[in-house]
């Protein structure tokens, strides 16, 4: 199963939080932006995409339920289940928010969590992300479904268009940065003198002072309302798993990149199956007469109905597999299988006639087992409770 983020970061598979932090460090300070200067065009694009790629791979890693989750399902299965596709850094400045506090220390205070492109150094503020869990029944597993859900989320204040400022103009250019940003200080070393930024304490990085807060939000920019979010949910999925809705959670205050819904399975019991990973077990009852003499029967599928051969003699404990009735894998590779458990009924109340025929068959030679067929029965037994 391929699990490129590692290679991407050239870290082992059990590499601690630290060696992820580290390895990240060193990938995204390679190929950042202001390190390819004089560089071609191409050259550039090549250092824009790896650095694309660290911030995606370090993204899923640093996350224990997102690297337990990739650690079981690879590249191709994690995509499948919607945690891939660049872990929804929609641009470098995305990247420069999430990870700038990285990298305080390294001269890049100017750079990360602040924007470099269009001309602006404001930090770029990025909303909070939301939880929820989804009930979903083995059937909607087994196709997919889609669930409509009502969400609360703050969302961007209509009065004042998400600033925080009475009709959306009460604003000035912060007095203390001057509209940067960002606060300059220079430290004087053995070593010479260190230049570093960081966000504006007046403003907090927006650059702007607010001078009449808007009633409506009361100066937070943000206002509580639900939204309907449609939410798919691929076949395959299984209780426990998160999938993720790119852009669906709380607003930023400000203006900026919305958080991210998150959605957690939750599968629901089915009284007719038990799953084991993508097989499905069904506990198959027969009477008597039929183990003993074989015939048809129809069982359940997911699907459906099947019919089944039993053969003759079949004991309690033997598995009967059907090929591709179980459930879909996440990972696109096929179906599991369907397995059915053979019990057999033993009657608990008889009549008169009934009793005197099974005991009109007690010590006839092929009704009492031998010991070759109670060590044939008994060594099956053993092997499949080891």
């Amino acid at each position: 199963m391929s699990k490129k983020y590692y290679d991407i970061l050239g870290v082992a598979e059990n590499a601690t939080a630290d060696e992820l932090k580290k390895a990240y460090r060193k990938k995204a300070i390679e190929f950042h932006p202001d390190r390819q200067q004089g560089k071609t065009d191409e050259e550039k694009k090549i250092a824009e995409d790896k650095f694309k790629e660290a911030a995606e791979a370090y993204d899923v890693l640093s996350n224990p339920d997102k690297r337990a989750r990739y650690d079981q399902l690879g590249d191709e299965g994690y995509n499948a289940m919607g945690g891939g596709a660049g872990s929804g850094f929609s641009s470098m400045d995305d990247i420069f928010s999430q990870f700038g506090d990285l990298f305080e220390g390294f001269g890049f205070g100017d750079i990360f969590g602040r924007s470099r492109y269009g001309g602006s150094t404001q930090r770029t503020n990025r909303g909070t992300n939301l939880q929820v869990r989804v009930k979903v029944s083995l059937a909607e597993v087994a196709s997919g479904t889609e669930k409509k859900l009502k969400i609360p989320r703050m969302i961007a204040c209509s009065h004042c268009h998400g600033t925080g400022a009475k009709d959306g103009t009460a604003i000035e250019t912060c007095p203390t940065c001057h509209g940067s940003g960002a606060e300059i200080r220079i430290q004087r070393t053995p070593f010479g003198q260190f230049q570093s930024q960081s966000a504006c304490h007046t403003c907090g990085g927006t650059g702007k002072h607010i001078t009449q807060a808007c009633p409506h939000c009361h100066g937070k920019g943000l206002v509580r309302k639900e939204e309907v979010v449609t939410i798919p949910i691929p076949a395959g999925v299984a209780e426990g798993m998160t999938l993720k809705v790119s852009g669906k959670g709380n607003d930023a205050a400000g203006g900026g990149i919305p958080g991210d819904l998150y959605i957690i399975i939750s599968e629901e019991p089915d009284n007719r199956f038990i799953r084991d990973g993508n097989d499905l077990i069904y506990n198959l009852m027969l009477d008597f007469p039929t183990a003993t003499l074989g015939g048809k029967v129809d069982v359940p599928t997911i699907n459906g109905m099947a019919r089944v051969t039993i053969p003759q003699g079949t004991q309690p404990g033997k598995m009967l597999r059907l090929k591709g009735k179980g459930l879909p894998s996440p990972d696109h590779y096929g179906n599991g299988d369907m397995i059915i458990n053979i019990m057999v009924y033993v009657p608990e109340n008889l009549n008169d006639d009934e009793r005197k025929t099974i005991e009109a068959l007690k010590g006839k030679p092929n009704i009492t087992p031998s010991e070759a067929t109670k060590n044939r029965i008994f060594s099956r037994l053993r092997h499949i409770f080891d």
